[in-house]
């Protein structure tokens, strides 16, 4: 079904604070992120390039060492095997985050 309602999925918790409710297809996942305020994203990385756009919120992402805060509507591309992390900042923040290929740890 190519149809989908983000607020009538379950969703993942993937560290205290993040939640995600994945889709997919045969090449990329798509992820709707939830970070409560001031949640930490430890550093890690995985072999999936990753786009996050920032839907609402502001959030610090840190990514190979460089810092730079996020505002709704920016965005960011992660190459695969690179080190990044996120400070969420003080509101409630949600984004989209885009993995190719698939991520299979994220499906459920």
């Amino acid at each position: 079904m190519p149809f989908y309602d983000p607020t009538n999925r379950t969703s993942k918790e993937l560290v205290p604070g993040l939640t995600i409710r994945p889709f997919w297809g045969e090449n990329l996942l798509v992820g709707v992120v939830y970070l409560e305020p001031n949640t930490v994203v430890p550093s890690h990385s995985h072999p999936h390039e990753q786009c996050s756009y920032l839907l609402e919120g502001e959030m610090e992402f840190i990514l190979d060492g460089e810092r730079r805060f996020l505002h709704p509507g920016e965005l960011v591309f992660i190459p695969g095997g690179t080190e990044h992390s996120v400070i969420a900042g003080p509101q409630p923040i949600r984004v989209l985050d885009i993995f190719s290929p698939v991520r299979e740890d994220l499906k459920f």
